[in-house]
């Protein structure tokens, strides 16, 4: 299946269409699953399976995909008084987070659940930014936890979305502005079918890599052996990305002329 970001790898496009039509035939997705990170049966029992780790415990800062499918991380989070950031979608703002917090929530009048409201990504970023607060690098707590959306995972951490690259960006920008430490735990909640064997997702040197894998059946702690990102790496960056991604174009412009 074709999809706004098919063609930059063969091979993950193929996996990605096997994935999505395997939770699609054996019932396991909720909605249609193709070229989304794909809710799943099981997201609410995986999210509380998440909340028990220490890891969990121990964060007062969470970063959080956008994605249905971690509806119930988001809910979990905001109703343990965390705060949450969530990316704005396709990072199309300056600021291109969004702030949310029980407190703000509560000045409002706004639920958590109808701030986290489980409805397509873009609704639900759409309603995120009703109820939160736009914020750039500079005004963003350091995060503690990281969970991203996947399509499909291997039990030594490799990982891949939609194919986009926005979760990899994201993270790289938040490890230029020193918001992501060397050893912030990255996770993500997926459905035991999004599960595959590690050579068929081999990582590539600006690849973000999962450190946990929940899901309603077990906790994975990966142990990856892959190296994190020292920040962006612009020989990796597309040139639609720069185009289309206002914060990419002025970190670009800050470059000393010898690295652009």
């Amino acid at each position: 299946m074709k999809t706004d970001w098919t063609g930059y790898n063969d091979d993950k496009d193929k996996l990605r269409t096997e994935i999505w039509s395997l939770l699609k035939q054996q019932a396991a997705s909720i909605g249609d699953p193709f070229g989304h990170i794909p809710n799943f049966v099981g997201a609410q029992l995986a999210a509380e399976k998440l909340a028990n780790l220490p890891i969990w415990q121990q964060a007062k800062t969470i970063k959080c995909n956008p994605d249905a499918a971690q509806n119930p991380v988001r809910m979990q989070a905001l109703q343990d008084g965390k705060r949450l950031y969530m990316a704005v979608p396709r990072l199309t703002e300056d600021r291109c987070f969004v702030e949310l917090t029980a407190e703000d929530l509560q000045r409002q009048n706004i639920s958590i659940a109808e701030s986290a409201l489980a409805k397509p990504s873009k609704r639900i970023a759409r309603k995120a930014l009703d109820c939160g607060k736009l914020v750039s690098f500079a005004e963003m707590e350091p995060i503690d936890l990281v969970i991203v959306g996947c399509v499909a995972v291997a039990r030594n951490g490799g990982r891949t979305g939609k194919g986009a690259g926005f979760a990899d960006l994201e993270l790289a920008m938040l490890k230029e502005f020193g918001l992501v430490k060397i050893d912030t735990p990255i996770v993500t909640t997926v459905h035991p079918l999004q599960i595959v064997e590690d050579l068929r997702l081999p990582m590539q040197a600006h690849d973000w890599a999962l450190n946990w894998i929940v899901n309603a059946e077990e906790v994975i702690d990966t142990n990856t052996s892959y190296p994190r990102p020292i920040g962006l790496n612009w020989d990796h960056i597309r040139p639609e990305q720069l185009e289309q991604i206002p914060i990419l174009r002025k970190l670009r412009a800050q470059l000393p002329m010898t690295n652009k």
